[in-house]
């Protein structure tokens, strides 16, 4: 009877969707830039040493646990893969050689990158994301005292510096979940494994992976704290604003991190 078709058929229908979305994006990169100005003008001025140390304990230290974890049972994972899978090429003797490379370059930057921004960049706007809709970073303004001196300047330099270090732990606990595979399932022996371990793992593979960090600890924090900074809505828009930094700041990293192994393969200094 001559029925209009219905919206989702309609091939333009998610336009006025995409232009709100682009537009939101913007908007969200423009102030993330202002926050970054401002950042960097109050951390010319003396830093809050305590609030920091503080901050790297809470942000830091205790995601130690969720990261070694993660990098054991994948170090775990990957060496019985990898067994497996060179078992029919006879290439179950360089399982180290493959774990360590892999966890030194990639497995263990990367996801170490995604576990803290899981907990902490969660961590980090759900809490001031409470004292903005609460009116407690409203209060600090009245009071004369800069939001981004007091909440983000200190997390931010927290998960920066702690990045590196999580990271090295990682790896060493990646390892140690591939020589328990090598050692009980493989049969390769203890000895074997750990020598030609520490002979594949050279200084540039393991910095290729370090000098990554430092990059994902600031874009984590980052996106965090300018998540909680902008959080409105009561309750419901912490919740909003935490799941839109923990997803931004994953995706962010797994961006990054191409572009980053790509530049450390063609630095001069030989980074690759």
């Amino acid at each position: 009877m001559g029925l209009a078709p219905p919206a989702a058929a309609d091939p333009f229908w998610t336009l006025p969707r995409l232009r709100r979305w682009f537009r939101r994006a913007l908007l969200h990169m423009g102030g993330l830039g202002l926050m970054v100005k401002d950042l960097v003008r109050e951390a010319r001025k003396p830093w809050d040493v305590g609030e920091i140390l503080r901050q790297m304990d809470t942000l830091g230290v205790q995601s130690i646990t969720i990261t070694n974890l993660t990098a054991l049972s994948t170090g775990l994972v990957f060496a019985l893969q990898t067994a497996y899978s060179l078992s029919e090429f006879g290439g179950k003797l360089v399982i180290g050689r493959a774990v360590v490379l892999a966890l030194a370059r990639e497995l263990g930057p990367t996801l170490t990158a995604l576990m803290v921004a899981a907990r902490c960049g969660a961590g980090m706007t759900a809490e001031i994301g409470s004292m903005a809709v609460t009116e407690q970073v409203d209060a600090l303004r009245a009071l004369g005292a800069s939001p981004i001196r007091k909440l983000v300047l200190p997390r931010v330099v927290a998960v920066t510096a702690m990045m590196p270090i999580l990271t090295l732990i990682a790896v060493f606990h990646g390892v140690l979940g591939g020589l328990i595979v090598a050692v009980f399932d493989i049969k390769i022996g203890a000895t074997f494994y750990l020598s030609t371990t520490l002979q594949a793992l050279k200084f540039n593979d393991l910095m290729h992976g370090l000098c990554k960090t430092p990059f994902f600890g600031l874009e984590i924090a980052l996106i965090g704290c300018y998540n909680g900074l902008t959080a409105h809505g009561g309750a419901d828009g912490v919740g909003r604003a935490t799941t839109t930094a923990v997803v931004v700041a994953s995706i962010t990293v797994l961006i990054t991190d191409y572009f980053l192994s790509k530049l450390f393969l063609v630095l001069p200094f030989g980074l690759h």
